[in-house]
Formats: C-alpha cells, sequence, structure tokens
C-alpha cells in the first residue's frame, strides 16, 4: 500500500513535458525539508491505497501520461512496483524525485526528473550525487534556483559531473518571490552550458493551489 495525497488530471507544468495532459499521483511524505517547499501538505498523512488501485484510477482517466511525485515517492519501497505497473499498463511514466534518494531501482522506461537541491533550499547537503552515473537521455536534472548564488552553484554541478554528455534536459527553475523570470532568463542567455529554462506554468494559470 502507498499512501496518496491526492490524484488528478491536469496539464504537465513543468519539465519538457510542459504543456501536455497529464495524470498525477501524489504520495505522501517526505525527507527532505526545503525552505521554498510548495507542497507542505504532502509531507505527511495521505490515505492508503494498492497498486492496482493507482492504475485502474490512470486507466480510467483515459491519459496515456502520469506522473509519480511527492513528497518524495521514493522513500517508499513499493513506488518502483507502482511506476512498473504503469509501463505494464503502457502508459508513458514519469517520476519526481528530490534527488537525495538513489533512483538504481527504477525501471529504465521511467522518465527520471531529478532535482538537484541548490544551497537556496537549505538541502544541498543530502543530494546523492551517484544517481548521475545513472541517468539517461530521457532524464531530467532541474535546479531551483532561489538567487545568483544558486545559479553559479548549479554551473558549478553541471560542469563537475559533465551533466550534458547524460542528458540534454538540465533545467533552472526560479523560486517564486526570490528571483524575477527576467533574471533568470538573463543568466541562462548568458551561460555557455546547455540549460534551459522552465516557469511552473501551472501556477502561472491556477496560482499556488492543490490539485492542479
Amino acid at each position: 500500500m502507498l499512501p496518496v495525497v491526492e490524484t488528478f488530471a491536469s496539464i504537465q507544468g513543468e519539465s519538457t513535458h510542459a504543456g501536455r495532459k497529464c495524470f498525477f499521483i501524489r504520495l505522501a511524505g517526505c525527507n527532505l525539508r526545503c525552505n521554498y517547499c510548495d507542497t507542505v501538505y504532502a509531507w505527511d498523512g495521505g490515505t492508503a491505497r494498492s497498486v492496482d488501485f493507482l492504475v485502474r484510477e490512470v486507466k480510467n482517466s483515459g491519459l496515456d501520461l502520469v506522473e509519480v511525485t511527492g513528497g518524495e515517492p521514493l522513500i517508499h519501497a513499493e513506488t518502483p512496483e507502482l511506476l512498473q505497473a504503469l509501463l505494464d499498463a503502457g502508459k508513458e511514466v514519469l517520476l519526481e524525485t528530490n534527488g537525495s534518494v538513489s533512483i538504481a531501482g527504477i525501471p529504465a522506461a521511467v522518465r527520471k526528473i531529478l532535482d538537484c537541491k541548490t544551497p537556496g533550499s537549505g538541502m544541498s547537503d543530502c543530494n546523492d550525487f551517484n544517481n548521475y552515473q545513472l541517468l539517461q537521455a530521457h532524464d531530467e536534472v532541474k535546479f531551483v534556483i532561489s538567487g545568483r548564488d544558486d545559479f553559479d552553484w548549479a554551473a558549478g554541478i553541471i560542469e563537475k559531473y559533465r551533466l550534458w554528455q547524460k542528458t540534454e534536459n538540465l533545467i533552472f527553475s526560479p523560486v517564486w518571490g526570490r528571483v524575477t523570470f527576467e533574471e533568470l532568463a538573463q543568466w541562462v542567455v548568458d551561460c555557455p552550458l546547455p540549460v534551459r529554462m522552465q516557469l511552473q506554468m501551472h501556477k502561472l494559470i491556477w496560482g499556488d493551489r492543490k490539485g492542479v
């Protein structure tokens, strides 16, 4: 059984899949406490659901793209089973993970969106950099940027681990209220590394609320 905070159909608001229709499964529980977290309500609680129940719910949605997110999905032993069951059901599967837990047991076909926690999050000491050896070309690494120091630190991580050799999906996203869109856009333009900028489309459309 997995603790589920919410499930819902929406558009994908982030990642290289932004704008696509997607079914979301948000699991409860997180091992980190990022100071800009916008899903504090998923830190604990949730309703116990079986893998079979969740797969049926995804099938009933009629959507082909599904994301398992949190919280932190990989703190639950049954998450890899859920991911494989969704693949077996013919779904395209995304996993959003905070980068502190090993992705070694994740099915290869799952597209992993791996956060790299910058110093501005207060959680940069928790990154498991061994994960970078396991990345595939379809995976993504996301850096949430609180300021110029975070940007420069993230660029250093990309260079140190030569992440562009693992995936071309290296994404910088601004912390709302700390960095303006214009600031981050200019830093990305001026950066020689092959990075891209994203905004949280769902927040621009619906604001900062659940179920979107």
